[in-house]
């Protein structure tokens, strides 16, 4: 027997149809970096929350993935900011943080204990190529910044937050280039907020292959963890580093065990620790790298995953915990017209098993 629907019954079925569909279309990562100043290509993202609540995200924006002076872009490349007042569902137009003649890049933010912002980054001059680690503070949640930038370490350069200790110290990774075609990655202190910096510990000089991007996070006995991209071109992995006395001292390199380019940490309120990261399929192309996350529920012992949020290879990802429990992620898209994108996701229930494959998670809609 053929049932047929009534015509209200069916244009209820429709309607949810339509919803269900929309909402659907609308779970997506979406464009945070607008306005005149996110220039044409946005890429090396970072992102925090404010004391006050905000979530800024700060920026790279010029012309290419190395920007040259030009009418355009008459300083090369410059860092931006941009700022969600309501769990990353929407976002201000971006504003300029500094600007000068070099190419400025990687930025990463970070608030201290007093309220004041620092921007970390390094300047780019490419005849001949020299980075210096350089910051710029705020001292009104965002809203100004320095005008002149403050020299941390030259010919060194940083892709990570100023992470501050438990004991008000502040610790910044740094990496430099080493005999031309490698790098080679340390760690600089600073003991007054950052008005001086201890003299550069370098890491891994037991090693022979290129380590660069390094990011901390402070471990619950009161230790610290450092991981470190490796080199995928290679198939090296991720590198990891211990400290016992806040970063005066490193352990030997261990293998984190997969591929991972620009990690970045985040201790979660329930305590797990998660880590972003660009991920690599198993033939390591540039093509086929990924944006992902892991999770760690052993204090960086193990790590659950990969997962992927965006099959995008730009990747520089961060992440940010919403006020319920969800996870906003921040990362960049490469290549021509690149933007900077926001997406939201649920926390993993623990993994019973090994991943034989990427998971790809269930997005959530930002608004």
């Amino acid at each position: 027997m053929k049932h047929v629907l009534s015509r209200p019954r069916a244009s209820v079925l429709l309607a949810c149809l339509l919803v269900t569909t929309a909402v659907a279309a609308l779970a997506q990562a979406e464009r945070i970096a607008t306005g005149g100043a996110a220039g044409a290509y946005q890429a090396f993202p970072d992102a925090t929350r404010l004391r006050n609540g905000d979530i800024v995200a700060v920026f790279y924006a010029g012309d290419a993935h190395v920007t040259r002076p030009s009418a355009a872009y008459p300083n090369a490349g410059r860092i931006c900011l941009t700022r969600s007042r309501d769990e990353g569902r929407t976002w201000s137009e971006a504003v300029v943080v500094y600007d000068d003649p070099d190419d400025n890049r990687d930025p990463h933010v970070s608030q201290l204990a007093d309220g004041t912002l620092i921007v970390s980054f390094f300047n780019l001059r490419l005849e001949p190529k020299r980075g210096e680690v350089r910051i710029v503070r705020s001292r009104d949640g965002g809203n100004t910044w320095d005008k002149t930038s403050q020299v941390v370490a030259k010919d060194w350069f940083c892709s990570a937050p100023v992470r501050q200790l438990a004991d008000g110290a502040l610790l910044l990774p740094v990496y430099t280039v080493h005999e031309v075609t490698s790098y080679r990655a340390g760690f600089i202190r600073s003991t007054d907020g950052g008005r001086t910096w201890l003299p550069i510990v370098r890491v891994g000089q037991e090693s022979d292959f290129m380590v660069n991007e390094t990011d901390v996070v402070a471990l619950r006995d009161g230790s610290l963890l450092a991981a470190l991209r490796g080199y995928a071109k290679e198939n090296i992995p991720m590198q990891t580093t211990r400290s016992r006395d806040g970063g005066r001292t490193w352990s030997a390199f261990a293998s984190g065990g997969f591929l991972a380019d620009a990690p970045s940490f985040t201790r979660l309120g329930s305590g797990e620790i998660l880590l972003s990261y660009r991920g690599y399929a198993p033939d390591r192309a540039w093509t086929s790298a990924y944006t992902a996350f892991r999770v760690s529920r052993d204090e960086g012992r193990t790590w659950e995953g990969p997962y992927r949020v965006a099959r995008k290879h730009g990747a520089y990802p961060a992440t940010v915990e919403l006020r319920d429990g969800t996870i906003l992620m921040v990362y960049y898209e490469e290549g021509s017209a690149s933007t900077i994108r926001a997406a939201r996701f649920r926390k993993p229930a623990p993994a019973t098993v090994p991943f034989a494959e990427p998971v790809d998670v269930e997005l959530l809609t930002l608004r």
